[in-house]
């Protein structure tokens, strides 16, 4: 007769597994410390063992020596929609494969797409529904990321987003914590835990890191693309090289009711920018406020002293650069000039930001 179970990964690793037939389940509790997900069930032998979080299935068949054959439900394993550039050669190219085996090797059922422009990674994770897919993971950078997060607030679906860092910077992945090896990034797609994200909203469209004017987004604007492909991060020295030089208007900045003038401001969801560098130290994906920077000063001398700053991690500890906290901006200046958001061009001034009400739930390790 089959024995119903119900098993916590607390009680596997105390010890405790209540079963009154020990001699199906011979667990090895010590190797599961690091193991902090549960999956819904396992069938061993006669014995269905209930459990709590889909996907960690196959690592309790790593971690555990169990006696009696397994046999896992195709309910239980997690479906991804992995939503990935087919032009990234090279590195990216090989982790894309390295980790698409190992979700394979985990029992994760895979569906990939690709794109082809812009715009591709919104409309397909737009078009993803719960009763297809468990999560939309995209394999690439921070402005993918954020065009995906576009369509699946868009789409309303509720499927949380997850990262593959095959991008320039990678803000995002650092921001969260999340592994770079193939390894570490299959077990966190497969087994990680779904948390709530309140991105920034910029004339319309959602930013989940960081968006910025001035001399923040004429450096992403001067990028030549073919040299980000071939360069890396490269090409972003030499696009603030070209805009080192050039005077930008002062602009009108409101955060929630308060006005500030500035050339430069870093509107701020994560507290991590260009990688690992950090403009607003305060600033939580988790929380429903904004940080913004304020940058004053405009001139070579000035943005020397600020890039320095930024190197050291130290901007907002300057004497003339303010950091404030809100939900709600309004920057006017100069009609037209370039808004970055994510890394990428975003819209244009005049300029509308706030939290959005609705957290987008995003994979965590």
């Amino acid at each position: 007769m089959a024995l119903n179970l119900s098993l916590s990964i607390e009680d596997m690793l105390a010890g405790r597994s209540n079963i009154g037939q020990d001699r199906l389940l011979k667990l090895s509790f010590a190797r599961l410390v690091d193991l902090r997900y549960s999956v819904n069930s396992i069938q061993v032998g006669s014995c269905k063992i209930h459990v709590f979080n889909p996907g960690a299935v196959i690592l309790l068949q790593q971690h555990c020596n169990i006696g009696g054959e397994i046999a896992l439900s195709q309910a239980d394993l997690r479906r991804i929609l992995l939503i990935r550039n087919p032009t990234a050669g090279g590195w990216r190219a090989r982790r894309f494969a390295s980790v698409l085996k190992r979700l394979e090797g985990l029992g994760c059922r895979v569906t990939v797409r690709d794109t082809a422009a812009r715009g591709d990674a919104e409309a397909l994770s737009r078009a993803a529904t719960s009763a297809d897919f468990d999560l939309v993971a995209v394999a690439g950078g921070d402005g993918t990321l954020s065009e995906a997060a576009n369509g699946l607030a868009a789409s309303g679906s509720g499927l949380p987003l997850a990262v593959v860092p095959l991008g320039t910077a990678n803000v995002l992945a650092h921001e969260i914590g999340m592994p770079f090896d193939a390894d570490g990034i299959a077990r966190v797609l497969a087994t990680g835990t779904p948390r709530p994200v309140y991105p920034g909203i910029a004339n319309g469209r959602l930013f989940l890191q960081m968006a910025g004017i001035g001399f923040d987004a004429h450096a992403v604007a001067a990028v030549s693309l073919p040299l980000k492909r071939r360069l890396g991060k490269a090409a972003y020295i030499l696009a603030v090289l070209k805009v080192l030089a050039r005077p930008f208007a002062t602009c009108r900045i409101e955060v929630d009711g308060k006005t500030f003038e500035a050339a430069s401001a870093i509107v701020a969801k994560g507290h991590f920018y260009g990688g690992r560098f950090v403009f607003c130290p305060g600033a939580r994906l988790e929380a429903g406020t904004l940080e913004v920077c304020l940058l004053p000063r405009t001139g070579i001398l000035n943005f020397l002293r600020y890039l320095t700053a930024f190197g050291l991690g130290a901007v907002h500890r300057l004497s003339d650069v303010r950091v404030v906290r809100g939900r709600r901006l309004r920057i006017e200046g100069p009609t037209g000039e370039p808004v970055q958001g994510d890394g990428d061009l975003l819209t244009t001034l005049p300029l509308t930001i706030e939290v959005r009400d609705e957290p987008l739930a995003l994979i965590y390790p």
